[in-house]
């Protein structure tokens, strides 16, 4: 091989292992991103069941006062 091959070739694969290097910090950024959304989802959910839990409390409250005097 000539030198200018051996440059480009060496050339390329020190670009393709950039490429590989930059896809499996990629992979991981977005399994992180993943598990936090997942997670957001998960804490999402348990916040809108407890909300709807308040919600039945209160109006069960407020059907059992008893009216104000002025009534």
């Amino acid at each position: 091989m000539t030198a200018t091959l051996e440059q480009r070739l060496t050339e390329l694969e020190v670009r393709i292992a950039f490429i590989e290097h930059t896809v499996q910090a990629l992979d991981a950024a977005v399994a992180a991103q993943d598990r936090a959304l997942e997670q957001f989802r998960r804490e999402s959910e348990r916040l809108r069941e407890e909300l709807g839990q308040v919600k039945v409390a209160l109006a069960d409250d407020v059907r059992h006062e008893p009216a104000p005097p002025h009534y």
